[in-house]
């Protein structure tokens, strides 16, 4: 079952809350980051993307770098910019997207249930990612950023977060430049805190990793590694944790994730079109955007036209949790056997697109001349992502996308 607790979080004083929160790491590059928190002394980018702070060309992983994010996070503490809450607790923090509030619970992960298999995965990790990561949180001897997990519904837990949300004003509520709300509770009563920490370990008996399997990563071998350099240690110590937000499975959505490709592989439009109706329905849409209702149901835009692709009957598995895959039928049927791209995570000729950016994005990027074919899934479902953590199975490269993203910074937690 789960162990997850709470803790004593810094946070944000309430006036700058909206100004220090900022998206995960891995969204933007150096550029982005920097024009995100020009201006804003108080933004979290300044110890989560701290090259912003160092001269133009600084290598990124370079030592200095990582010494400027333990500066600028002390920084932020001995300014009060952030400050630590005097008990342990969770917390509470909803997002709003599109009229859709999901309601996440933060509180500590345990390093045991990530080596133990209670924290279960669905995609494979990259060493000098994980790395990176686990410099950072070494480094600041904190959670700067939180991951995002999933855990099956539990309707007591849902009791109280309601009762919460409608009796107590939120520690912060602001709408984000993207315009998605964020909303922040503590938990601060005693009793409900006790109650929250039995009600995971007596009825959640796994967590999954929704979004932030490198963050999970380095956060959980940075605590083994705590370990072993304090032996007698009572498994009771903040290493022995990491920062983590719970949303019930329930109130999940994951959006589509899709593929836009360089070249045709030689082959023409016409004769492409052809070898693909060997094991797919091919429909020509026209000119208006044409996205996916179903599943087995793919997208297609070339030539300045989109086209609807229906997977033959015997071209996947059902009863697989990977075969059953849109991403995986799309890879092998077309990637692989039409354009001969064998792996997603090297080539150079495809680039994935979150469905975040609408389908009009794909067709910009093919009338462009960047690329010549693009492709639009049906989205995953919850149900698909936890049958292939079960499983012990790991989801193609870039099959979920997840959306609104965490903000960062408006809780961390430290290991001290």
């Amino acid at each position: 079952m789960a162990n997850i607790r709470p803790f004593k979080g810094f946070r944000p004083t309430k006036d700058i809350a909206t100004q220090l929160a900022s998206l995960p790491y891995d969204v933007m590059n150096t550029q982005e980051a920097a024009e995100m928190a020009s201006g804003n002394p108080y933004s979290l980018l300044h110890i989560t993307r701290s090259e912003i702070d160092c001269p133009v060309g600084t290598d990124v992983h370079g030592q200095e770098v990582y010494d400027k994010a333990v500066e600028n996070y002390a920084k932020f503490k001995n300014n009060g910019w952030l400050v630590q809450d005097d008990k342990p607790m969770y917390y509470i923090y909803a997002q709003t997207m599109d009229g859709r509030t999901q309601y996440g619970i933060v509180g500590a992960a345990s390093v045991d249930d990530y080596l133990n298999g209670i924290i279960k995965k669905h995609e494979l990790t990259r060493p000098d990612k994980e790395e990176d990561r686990m410099i950072h949180v070494r480094i600041n001897n904190a959670n700067i950023e939180p991951v995002f997990f999933a855990y099956p519904a539990v309707s007591e837990i849902d009791a109280i977060v309601e009762n919460i949300v409608k009796s107590q004003v939120a520690d912060y509520d602001f709408v984000s430049e993207d315009g998605f709300g964020h909303h922040f509770w503590a938990i601060t009563n005693d009793a409900t805190n006790i109650k929250l920490a039995e009600l995971f370990k007596t009825k959640v008996p796994y967590t999954y990793v929704a979004d932030g399997h490198h963050r999970t990563a380095a956060a959980a071998l940075v605590g083994a590694e705590k370990r072993k350099a304090n032996p007698d240690y009572s498994g009771a110590e903040e290493f022995n944790y990491f920062l983590a937000v719970h949303f019930p499975d329930n109130q999940l959505k994951i959006i589509d994730y899709n593929r836009v490709v360089k070249d045709l592989n030689g082959h023409t439009k016409e004769d492409f079109l052809e070898l693909l109706e060997e094991n797919f329905i091919v429909t020509e849409k026209g000119t208006e955007i044409f996205k996916p209702a179903k599943l087995h149901e793919f997208s297609m835009y070339l030539g300045g036209k989109w086209y609807s692709m229906t997977a033959k009957e015997g071209t996947y598995n059902d009863n697989d949790p990977i075969g059953v895959l849109d991403v995986t039928i799309l890879s092998n049927l077309v990637l692989d056997k039409l354009l001969n791209i064998k792996d997603l995570r090297t080539s150079q000729r495809i680039g994935f697109i979150g469905g975040i950016r609408g389908l009009g994005e794909l067709s910009k990027l093919v009338d462009n001349g960047d690329n010549e074919i693009a492709f639009a899934l049906y989205a995953v479902s919850m149900k698909q992502l936890i049958d292939i953590a079960d499983t012990g199975n790991i989801m193609p490269p870039k099959t979920t996308w997840f959306e609104p993203k965490l903000r960062s910074g408006l809780v961390i937690h430290e290991l001290v």
